[in-house]
């Protein structure tokens, strides 16, 4: 077992004494250091008091190795050399992710982009990938159990940090066979409507509640359930009425087992948020899968086409 004393030397101390030995002059391993003369002698100066001993003899100006020095040189060149091997193994070593992810985004949008990052690096790369809510994301990365989050709500937690990632159309459907399918209905028909809606804490949840409550007014929430799929498959079958997002649905609206209403009703967009906690350290493996989500995040290209082709009334 290690000790629990702190250490007196360091790395830097080391390395000094070691160019001073293998150059021969403070003068020459300040040179080799990129330090000056007078940092160097007094790293040197630190590392004798620290060993409370000394590594040369002083000649005039001259530094001459004594024995003690001569003893302590392999030990501290072997101890560098592990030092620099592990610079290297940090700067070479496989990818190992923690991704925590809201439903939609892990669901239905996140694998292939995770097979995509995977495929294109040529060390070992392991991703562990947790969906949950936006409310349950957000507690992994607070808890440091996850490297970075995908989240589909907002975030007001004050040790993470949000970054705007991509935008989410959303989109409010019923079955081909529900009534409001054939009659297009309204606004009323849609507030008196059986709504299918997602738990407290999901991001989808957040946007019925902010964005369609108020314009609707008392919805009837006839079914939650902590599942999109779920919630798709009681639409298409006429349960009644959700707001999902189009990644969710898109297959459904073009096959017309699902139709979209859209008269009277807003677009419906939510952003998409990357949040990593504060304190947490940006390795190399997090940086090139931020990028990787960055430079493929889903574009909205194509989404008005499907939505005009599986509405029940124009917007």
């Amino acid at each position: 077992m290690l000790s629990q004393r702190p250490l007196r030397l360091t790395l830097r101390q080391l390395s000094v004494f070691v160019a001073v030995v293998q150059h021969g002059s403070t003068v020459a391993a300040a040179g080799s250091l990129a330090m000056s003369q007078s940092a160097v002698s007094a790293a040197l100066s630190d590392l004798e008091g620290s060993l409370d001993t000394r590594l040369f003899d002083r000649v005039g100006k001259r530094l001459l190795i004594n024995e003690t020095g001569r003893q302590f040189f392999p030990r501290a060149l072997s101890l560098l050399d592990q030092a620099y091997e592990l610079e290297r193994f940090a700067g070479n070593a496989g990818i190992g992710l923690r991704i925590a992810a809201s439903n939609t985004i892990g669901s239905y949008v996140l694998p292939a982009m995770l097979a995509g990052f995977r495929a294109a690096q040529d060390r070992p790369c392991s991703l562990d990938l947790r969906i949950a809510n936006t409310r349950e994301v957000l507690q992994d990365l607070l808890r440091l159990e996850a490297d970075i989050g995908l989240i589909e709500g907002t975030s007001h937690e004050r040790e993470l940090a949000s970054t705007h990632w991509c935008d989410d159309e959303m989109v409010v459907v019923v079955g081909a066979g529900h009534p409001l399918a054939r009659d297009r209905g309204d606004l009323a028909a849609l507030r008196d409507a059986d709504w299918l809606v997602r738990e407290p804490g999901s991001g989808t949840r957040e946007i019925v509640e902010q964005r369609l409550a108020p314009l609707l007014g008392d919805m009837r929430f006839a079914l939650e359930l902590g599942n999109a799929e779920a919630i798709k498959g009681a639409v298409v079958s006429g349960f009644g009425v959700s707001c999902l997002s189009l990644h969710v649905v898109r297959e459904e609206l073009q096959r017309g087992t699902l139709v979209a209403l859209r008269r009277g009703l807003p677009r419906l967009v939510r952003p998409w948020y990357l949040v990593v906690h504060r304190d947490k350290f940006p390795t190399q493996g997090l940086l090139a899968f931020t990028d990787h989500l960055r430079r493929t995040a889903p574009a909205p290209e194509g989404n008005e086409a499907v939505l005009a082709g599986a509405s029940s009334g124009s917007p």
